[in-house]
């Protein structure tokens, strides 16, 4: 084994081997526009009730979500609002498997990683059912080795995933990566999860790679826990053109928006110590495979 060589790579997922930010823009984008047109409720009002609904169940990406918002109830008429606004969800849905994609290379540098003997993990704080639908989707079920996502948020009373479902119930599992969860509420940076992590696949921090998009989240955890830290400059998202309609929408507390805007402004806050600028397969020298 060639000297410095680590033997796992943890990665975050969003941003970092694909673009959920321009994924989830152009889905919602799409959504909101058909919803404002075909039910008449302007889209300020939609989007406020929206982020309480997000910030009630945890996640901007919450499934039952047409459901239950206030004014939608009110203008599909005793309908239930998915199927009274079929446009709105038909391009929620459209654009999510469109904009749903590796980012050029990822594929071939865990592929390059993995046969050179690197276990691959993945860390990431969505849930686990988008978490699951996207990582089969682009193809990485089975290259990833174990995947901790966070478990999937609660439902209303009376309500069971199964009736949201029209795929039988092995289409929605990973049929090659292990899946395990992360705590309910555990959020980014946490260095003692990450750290539990590594302990789970038997590695010491020495022996590993932490690489992700997010400064004040990924960076600064991998640094905190010892790892050896990549920064995906290329994911970042946060000065995008639409960045602002996730900040107006994101079950993220006002604290926390305004967190991570002052942060997205200030430099030098967290320097990370090795940095992918282009692409993902800048890792492979940091893991020792130049």
């Amino acid at each position: 084994m060639a000297q410095g060589r680590k033997l796992v790579l943890v990665t975050d997922l969003d941003n970092t081997l694909w673009d959920w930010f321009a994924a989830w823009h152009a889905s919602f984008s799409a959504m909101l526009q058909a919803l404002e047109e075909d039910s008449g409720v302007p889209q300020s009002v939609l989007e406020g009730e929206i982020r309480t609904l997000h910030r009630k169940y945890g996640t901007t990406e919450y499934s039952n979500l047409l459901s239950e918002i206030p004014s939608l109830i009110s203008a599909a008429a005793g309908v239930e609002p998915w199927r009274a606004f079929p446009r709105a969800v038909a391009a929620l849905r459209s654009e999510r498997r469109r904009g749903t994609a590796l980012y050029p290379g990822v594929l071939e540098a865990l592929t390059v990683a993995k046969s050179a003997g690197v276990s691959i993990v993945a860390y990431t704080e969505s849930l686990a059912y988008w978490t699951t639908w996207r990582t089969k989707h682009t193809g990485l079920d089975g290259v990833i080795d174990v995947l901790y996502s966070a478990p999937d948020h609660d439902l209303p009373r009376g309500k069971r995933f199964e009736e949201m479902r029209s795929q039988p119930d092995a289409s929605y599992d990973l049929n090659k990566t292990e899946h395990r969860h992360v705590p309910r509420g555990v959020l980014k940076p946490n260095a003692e999860v990450l750290l539990a992590i590594l302990n789970s696949v038997g590695r010491e921090p020495h022996e590993a790679v932490y690489i992700g998009d997010s400064l004040m989240k990924d960076i600064a955890m991998a640094q905190v826990a010892q790892v050896t830290d990549v920064h995906a400059r290329y994911g970042e998202a946060q000065q995008h053109a639409g960045y602002d309609l996730l900040r107006r929408v994101t079950h993220w507390t006002d604290e926390d928006v305004e967190r991570e805007r002052a942060h997205v402004g200030s430099i030098g806050l967290i320097r990370p110590t090795h940095t992918c600028e282009h692409e993902f397969a800048e890792v492979l020298p940091v893991l020792g495979l130049a």
